[in-house]
Order: C-alpha cells, then structure tokens, then sequence
C-alpha cells in the first residue's frame, strides 16, 4: 500500500483532494483540524473530553518547565508512562476544580488578579525603577511558554477561582493538642521486641533437588526462562548540537554580539553577608512574631551602637544553626541565591553597612554586607571562545527547524534507508540491540518509550522502513530502522539449568524457613520458658533499625492489652521473622517548640486528606472519567 502511494504522489493528491474537501464544507477546518490533529479523547469531565493532543501538549509543557527547574533530573523519569499518566490526572483535577468554581459561581475580580499577579516575583523583576511593567519583557517571558499575556492571565484569574473550592474545606481545619498528642502517640509508639528470623539461606544446604524435579520445575515456570524480544536497529539523531557542528560564526558578529551585551556577560556582582536571625515559625500567631520582632529590635540597637560586635552578638544570638558558629557568615552569593526580601537588602547595602529588621519566611534577620565583589570586565580576546560558543548555539536553535522540516521529510521518502537523511544533515548513523521496554542504564532515544514503540510497530517490524521523526526530547528528532528481529522465545533446559536450579532451591528454602519459623512460633507460645531469643531492641516507625516494614507493622499491631504478644511474620522469599513484643515505650513529651510544628504538620496531613476527600465526591460529581489504562507498575527484575 504504501509503496503504491509512493509511486503514484500526484494521483493520491487529486484522490486526497476529492475526498477532503467535502468535509471541510460539512464540518469546517477548525473541526477538521481537531479531529485529525487532536487524536482520541483521553478523559471526560463534565460531558467535556480531553483529547490525546492536549494530553501530549501538556506533559510536553510539564515536562520543559521541569527541565528548566531541575536540569540534572533524569530525563526517563520525565518521560515513564506513570510520569505522563500524572500529568493526565492533573489536568483532570484542574478540570473538576473549574466546574466546581463554575457551579458556585466563584471567581476572580480584577483587583484580586492584579493582587496576585504583583506578587509574582519573575513579573515583578520586570518593572523598571518607575513601577512601570516592561511589556516587551513580560510577552516574551510567558511567550517562553507559549502563551500571551492575556492567556497566562486567564490562567491565573482560573487557578485563583479553582482554590477557592478547596480553601473552604482544608482552609477550616481544626484540631486540638489532644487529638495531636493521641494520634502522634500512636503513630509514633516505641516497642521493646526480640526478634527470631528464619532465613532460607540456613536452609538452602538442605534442598537438593534431582534432575527430574529441576525439569518439572522449568515445564511448569518457563515465563521465568525467557529471552526477550530483541530487534537490532539503526538510528539517526538530529539535535540543536548536531546543527551546530556544520556552522561558522565570522569575526565581525562576534565583535557586533560582545559590544551589545558586554553588560551580561561580565558576570554576576555578588556580596558577602553576615546575618542575626532570631526565627519565626511560618504562620506562628502574631503574639510571638511581637515577640521576636521586639528581640530583634533589641539586638539591632546594640548592633547600631557597636557595629564591631555584630559577630559577637550573631554566635551568641543568632538562631540560625548554619550560621551562627561563623558569626552569623554567609560567605558570597549572587542574586538569586536567598529569599528575596533578604537579597533586596543586602544589595542594597554598601560594604560596612546594617540594614534594618528584614522580615522572610524563616523570622527576622539583620544583615551586614562585610564585602562586595564587583567582576572584573574581559575584553573581547579574552571571551572570544565563550562567545562562539554561545553565538553557534543561537544560531544553532534558528538553523534547527529548518533541519527537522529536511529530516522529517528524508526519513518519509525515502523509508527504506537512513543514510540519505544522515548525508544531507552531516549525521551519524548509530547501531544498537533494543526491547520493547528501555533498558536499565539506556539513554537518549533508546530510553524514550515513544520511539520504541514506533521499531516495534507492526508494519515497521515486517517491512524494515524508518519509523516517523520522533521527538524524544525538546529540538531533539530520532528516526530509527530494524535490520533483525528477534521475537521472545523460552530458553533451552540446558541453557538455563543453573538458573533454573538456582530459583527451585530458593523457593524450597524459603518453605523451609517458613515452616520451621511457624513451628518454633507455636512451641514458643505454648513453653515461653523454651524460646531462645536474641536480646531485645526497641522498634517504631521512626526506629526501624533496618526491619522490613512487614516487621514494624506486624509488632505494632500486637495487642497491648495481653503483652507478652507474639507474632509470626512471612517474608516470602525472604524468610520467615517470629517477634515477641515485650512492653510498649511511650513517646517522649516533644519540646514546645516541636510541639507546635507537630500540630501545624498534623493540620496541614488532615486538611490534605479532607480536601483529598471533597475532590472524589467531586469526580462523582461532574462524572470524571479517565479513559486510557493506568501504568502498571514495573515488573520486579527477574532473578
């Protein structure tokens, strides 16, 4: 089929043509365009679908916002299906969220987003010294992430409406030092506990199987004795990188890039600061902010009376651990680096000078700038391999779309090989042994799960032609051809023998383990002056003392009422554990300090599961459906 479309392009046209054209008189272009471009729906809120496209979209947004956060984050992590299938249920809840806003008629006045969108520290760094919004600026920073500035601002006015439905609920939440201390003491209960373990490894001496028995076993488990399904590839990459190795840049747009921003690129000013911090708690009651204010008033008039004791007073004073030993030194850093009403103040500081009380999410400080560090400028000798490199690397991005339009197209027309797509854009044309699942360690294309999925699409497989340009990562396009497949077959008796005994003596042991541990179990209960027990240790959810979490549960539901208490444990593979629970320890009384955090981070854990609570009535509500299977969770590898 496709060979014959190949051949006969202007006889396909005019059929294309025929028979597009009446649809786009029936249902319009825009419709025409959603159906073919935006695929399938994925979910439905409220009679509304998502679709694949918006789905793909999103995650790709997600993910590029991710990367800019966090550049050394593992790009597979970002790619998994559970990572995609996440962002699918986030969209689903900011579905459910604006029809609820919508149904209670709550929403965003204009002074409440001007409110907010002042708030906003990336648009505030935008005024000028007037108050005054650069617009340029901040259409190209929300157009950074294709939007315009009236999209971005309806998407803020809509998350601004959709907290609202959940403030009302976890916004309310109430608990008293009583119910905190009771479920804290619970949670956080100490027990004293001798522990028996019963390991198949102790019993592995035992298990000596026939050969028979080794065959009965591989006949019977030969899913375990597999070798996967292989296909061995060929694969080109086309990246920004690849574009600009075939590029130059002459002298003179140098010299024209260095004089236009010789501002930027001589580096960073940056200050070194000492501080005195006397610590708040976030959202701690006004009384005790007074408090502290007061201290650090306090402090800061015996500093303004002796600057050279501010060192004195930060290792005397100070509540910040990490600082306070140096005398309150921070050592140099840049803007960027500290909270943003702290920066603000130390450089707006000369070298010497102390500021007033600066208020952040972490108290009260008072900041001394001891040094400024201004960068010295290079001149353009100095920086010229810098600025080839950053200038090739822009003109590497522009040249990019102009590369992918000639890759995608040579990778289609001529399917049948990769090297016409490699000569034309100066590629390589690489080789590698691939599954249908990345394998640990892969990276790049061969750990992206999409282009995988297109090798090993049935007409790829049959007919060895490249597979679609594939965009594995942001401008960065894989095409890929199989030269052999392999299918999954189960692995000869012989080839796998060692294995295949290695599994059947575990399994025994294990029952071994098992059976014995029980045994000793019941004898133990029956005669507690027979059982041997190695000496005690004391066990919580916090002490785990490297125990399975099988162990820590199973001791802390053993009744207190009726201590001693037993319990018999089964690891599985792992053996077998008996516990004997001697005497529950109660949980120190936690400093005030620590007590107050605790019940913040209770309210917090309790308003989370309420607001957890409302949303799933609210799924029901609006009959929110997610249409596509969720990842199964990754297989255990095999032994």
């Amino acid at each position: 089929m496709f060979d014959f479309v190949r051949k006969h392009t202007r006889i396909m046209q005019l059929i294309l043509f025929l028979l597009i054209f009446p649809s786009f008189v029936l249902f319009g272009l825009e419709g025409y365009n959603r159906f073919r471009e935006k695929g399938d729906a994925v979910a439905k809120v409220d009679g509304r679908e998502i679709l694949q496209g918006d789905w793909d979209a999103a995650h790709k947004q997600e993910v590029e916002r991710l990367r800019q956060q966090l550049p050394n984050l593992d790009s597979k992590m970002l790619e998994s299906p559970a990572a995609k299938y996440a962002t699918l249920e986030r969209m689903v809840r900011d579905r459910v969220l604006a029809a609820a806003a919508a149904q209670s008629k709550l929403v965003t006045s204009d002074q409440r987003l001007a409110r907010e969108l002042q708030r906003n520290e990336m648009i505030a760094a935008l005024r000028g010294p007037d108050g005054k919004l650069d617009m340029a600026r901040y259409r190209q920073l929300v157009g950074a992430q294709g939007m315009t500035p009236e999209m971005f601002e309806a998407g803020v006015r809509a998350e601004l409406s959709a907290n609202q439905v959940l403030l009302g609920v976890g916004g309310t939440t109430l608990v008293t030092p009583a119910q905190v201390q009771l479920a804290l003491d619970a949670f956080l209960q100490q027990r004293e506990v001798q522990l028996a373990r019963f390991s198949p490894a102790d019993y592995a001496s035992q298990v000596k199987p026939a050969d028979a028995e080794l065959e009965a076993f591989y006949k019977e488990n030969q899913a375990l004795f597999q070798a996967p399904e292989q296909a061995a590839i060929e694969y080109v990459v086309l990246d920004v990188e690849s574009v600009r190795k075939g590029l130059t840049v002459n002298e003179q747009d140098l010299k024209t890039y260095y004089e236009q921003n010789v501002a930027r690129l001589g580096g960073q000013e940056e200050r070194r600061a000492s501080h005195i911090l006397i610590a708040v708690p976030k959202g701690a009651p006004d009384a005790e902010k007074q408090k502290a204010r007061a201290k650090a008033q306090e402090l800061l008039a015996q500093v303004k009376k002796a600057p050279d004791s501010f060192a004195e007073l930060a290792k005397k004073h100070s509540q910040d651990p990490g600082s306070a030993a140096q005398g309150g030194d921070l050592d140099f850093f840049a803007r960027g680096a500290m909270t943003k009403p702290f920066e603000d103040a130390a450089f707006a500081l000369g070298k010497g000078e102390i500021s007033g009380i600066v208020e952040t999410d972490f108290g009260y400080h008072i900041v001394k700038v001891t040094d400024v560090k201004v960068p010295k400028q290079r001149n353009f000798e100095q920086m010229k391999p810098e600025l080839e490199a950053e200038v090739a690397k822009q003109l590497a991005q522009r040249k990019y779309a102009e590369a992918a339009d000639t890759f995608t197209n040579t990778v289609y027309e001529q399917s049948d090989s990769l090297k016409p797509a490699a000569d034309k854009l100066k590629l390589q044309v690489r080789t590698a042994t691939v599954t249908r699942q990345p394998a640990p360690g892969a990276t790049g294309p061969l750990a992206n799960p999409k282009f995988l999925g297109a090798l090993f699409a049935p007409d790829n497989l049959e007919k060895k032609r490249n597979t679609e340009a594939v965009e594995v990562a942001p401008s960065t396009l894989a095409s890929g051809r199989v030269v052999q497949h392999t299918p999954a077959r189960t692995l000869p008796f012989a080839e796998v023998r060692d294995r295949v005994r290695e599994r059947l003596v575990a399994a025994r042991s294990a029952e071994l383990a098992r059976k014995d541990g029980a045994a000793r179990l019941a004898a133990w209960k029956a005669a507690l002056a027979s059982a041997s027990l190695p000496p005690p240790v004391v066990l919580s959810r916090v002490e785990t003392r490297n125990q399975p979490l099988p162990v820590i549960e199973a001791v802390l539901r053993v009744d207190p009422a009726a201590l001693p208490g037993w319990a018999g444990i089964d690891l599985g593979n792992d053996g077998y554990v008996v516990a004997k629970v001697n005497k529950v320890i109660p949980r120190p009384a936690p400093a005030p300090q620590m007590a107050q955090q605790e019940r913040q981070e209770y309210a917090q854990a309790w308003a989370t599961a309420e607001n957890l609570a409302y949303y799933n009535m609210l799924k029901d509500r609006f009959k929110a459906q997610i249409l596509v299977p969720k990842p199964a969770d990754e297989p255990e590898p095999k032994q």
